[in-house]
């Protein structure tokens, strides 16, 4: 039995009348040692309810896991929410969207291209039942109706903008029931009659995502469905970037207002975001129209907590906003959390990964004729290095048919030779090559699986045959470069200031009293990774707009601390910034 139920216009929860008041913070994209942070704060600014994705790649990396530790450990948040006595809408999937790598779809799934994505394809559906059969007992405890948090589970999402196949979404309710969720179900899509036609399903609410234009699209969503609760379950208070654009805001008062709107009309509603969090590691997801582009690292999306926390001025406008709804907490707004003194740290160890690769990745791939692209190597994510020999010396052009995933750096004989980006359609590079024989590196970054459309699961690497002059390339070694243990980087004393012009990892130790948020500032850097004490902070790049990395506090500890950087390009600097204020990059007009 759902504790949660409609009536002809609204909600009711245990019978009583409930409005959802509820804010999007993913478990995933935030420190787990914070979780309990920010759903405080989340209910100091009036929500009631907490709404997360579930990410399928993460919670299962291969077939037949199921991974529900450190910050996957859903039940322990899941736990967490209840103990600040808030609410939860869970939302599944399988496919997120979420500007997450691959919209959460598992590479391992994504991999076979015979296979037709979220529809009713037998290989899909058999592969979606396996995970959610090992993913929903351990969360059953926390439905409602056994007392836990989850009052309702969201089907697919925004499923009308992707397809019709309404047998589809049937076998996921079945899906669902038959593995014991018996809270009240829910879809979402954008509040378009034709969005909302293709993605609803008959005795399954139906909510909308929208930002603005609320009368407008409460009409949409009230004419689709006569009856039952309206519900905004996105309603996108800001925006996310992708590198080479300029920083995303909104307004605080005109959110707010369409906020106000929004309660005004008696609709729920779910804040997207409320906390955003961030893209650690290599989690960041990918657009692909037109051309590629990937998104940042931070997902602050200019929500209503900061990425490190901090309430915004949205926090405070939302707050004032939802008093004259419903009862906010008698209690304080919160301040911002405490942050480290400015530091400066020196990297004084350096290892060239071209001369390391053996040490840093799995027995390589010897490709006999073609390259092998990253799926086959089995890698789901971070680089890949191609290394052969070219039988002829001279100028000429190499030619990279398909070109690349996403961004490939060529060296001869060590050398850098060119850069190609998917993002630039590029597949050529004019080379000088110095002796026959030469060694040809071509070392590729993957820089994010797309997240929406139909090009999820594009193929990364090197994603056709490769020819110098005409003359195909053959007798590749192929190296997987996942990265997933800097600890095996064998760092040397560096001597004097860094003057290699290919990609090296560096290293420093820098000294912490007591372990507050901070923010990784590279002036004089130009692209790669950044590690500290182990944990993957993500990726950083130039291009911007962002231009420091998110640091939680529960990454540092007191003492000595590591920072490893790999950074793709020359550098001159040995040195890099820990500064108590975030750079997300200059401000969208």
């Amino acid at each position: 039995m759902s504790a949660l139920t409609t009536s002809s216009d609204g909600f009711l929860l245990h019978g009583e009348p409930f409005r959802i008041l509820s804010g999007a913070m993913h478990y995933f994209r935030i420190h787990p040692d914070q979780w309990a942070d920010r759903l405080r704060k989340a209910r100091l600014m009036g929500l009631n309810t907490v709404e997360t994705y579930v990410p399928w790649n993460l919670h299962q990396p291969d077939p037949g896991t199921l991974v529900l530790d450190g910050i996957l450990d859903l039940p322990r948040y899941l736990r967490l929410a209840r103990a600040e006595g808030l609410h939860v809408l869970l939302r599944p999937g399988p496919y997120i969207c979420a500007e997450w790598d691959g919209g959460g779809l598992p590479s391992w799934l994504t991999t076979d291209t015979g296979i037709r994505l979220r529809t009713s394809d037998p290989r899909f559906t058999d592969a979606l039942d396996r995970y959610l059969a090992l993913l929903l007992p351990p969360l059953l405890p926390h439905l409602a109706a056994n007392g836990g948090p989850v009052i309702a589970v969201q089907v697919e999402n925004e499923y009308g903008a992707y397809g019709d196949d309404t047998a589809y979404l049937e076998h996921l309710v079945r899906t669902l029931r038959d593995q014991g969720v018996g809270e009240l179900l829910f879809t979402c899509d954008q509040a378009d009659p034709k969005h909302l036609a293709a993605g609803s399903l008959p005795g399954v609410l139906t909510t909308g995502t929208f930002g603005s234009r609320i009368e407008q699209s409460l009409e949409h969503l009230r004419a689709h469905q006569p009856e039952g609760p309206l519900m905004c379950a996105e309603f996108w208070i800001g925006w996310f970037d992708h590198w080479g654009e300029p920083h995303h805001v909104r307004d605080a008062a005109d959110a707010a207002a369409d906020l106000d709107r929004l309660l005004s009309a008696g609709a729920s509603v779910n804040i997207y975001m409320f906390h955003g969090g961030t893209n650690f590691g290599f989690t960041n997801g990918a657009n692909h129209d037109h051309a590629y582009e990937p998104v940042v690292t931070s997902y602050d999306y200019d929500a209503a907590l900061t990425e490190s926390g901090d309430p915004g001025p949205k926090y405070h406008a939302f707050r004032e906003v939802i008093a004259r709804h419903a009862p906010v907490p008698d209690e304080p707004a919160p301040g911002p959390s405490p942050k480290l003194p400015d530091t400066v740290v020196e990297l004084d160890g350096r290892a060239a990964l071209l001369a390391h690769v053996d040490a840093l990745a799995a027995p390589p791939v010897r490709a006999g004729a073609d390259p092998v692209t990253m799926e086959e190597l089995g890698l789901r994510a971070g680089y890949a290095l191609y290394r052969t020999t070219v039988p002829a010396a001279g100028d000429g052009v190499l030619r990279f048919a398909g070109g690349v995933g996403d961004r490939a750096q060529v060296f001869v004989d060590g050398a850098p030779a060119g850069v190609l980006e998917r993002e630039r359609h590029e597949e050529a590079l004019p080379v000088r090559i110095p002796r026959t024989g030469a060694t040809l590196d071509v070392l590729v970054e993957n820089m994010g699986g797309v997240n929406y459309g139909p090009r999820i699961g594009s193929r990364k690497g090197l994603l056709g045959p490769v020819t110098f002059d005409g003359t195909a390339l053959h007798g590749w070694d192929c190296h997987p470069l996942a990265l997933d243990d800097v600890g095996r980087v064998p760092f040397a004393a560096a001597a004097g200031s860094p003057s290699g012009a290919g990609p090296a990892f560096h290293r420093g130790t820098f000294e912490v009293r007591t372990p507050a948020d901070t923010f990784l500032s590279l002036p004089g850097w130009t692209k790669g990774q950044a590690w500290i004490n182990g944990f993957h902070l993500g990726r950083y790049w130039n291009r911007g707009p962002q231009r420091t990395l998110y640091v939680p506090a529960p990454v540092l500890r007191p003492g000595t601390n590591e920072l490893v950087l790999l950074e793709l390009q020359a550098t001159t600097e040995s040195r890099v910034h820990l500064t108590d204020t975030p750079d997300l990059g200059p401000v969208k007009p």
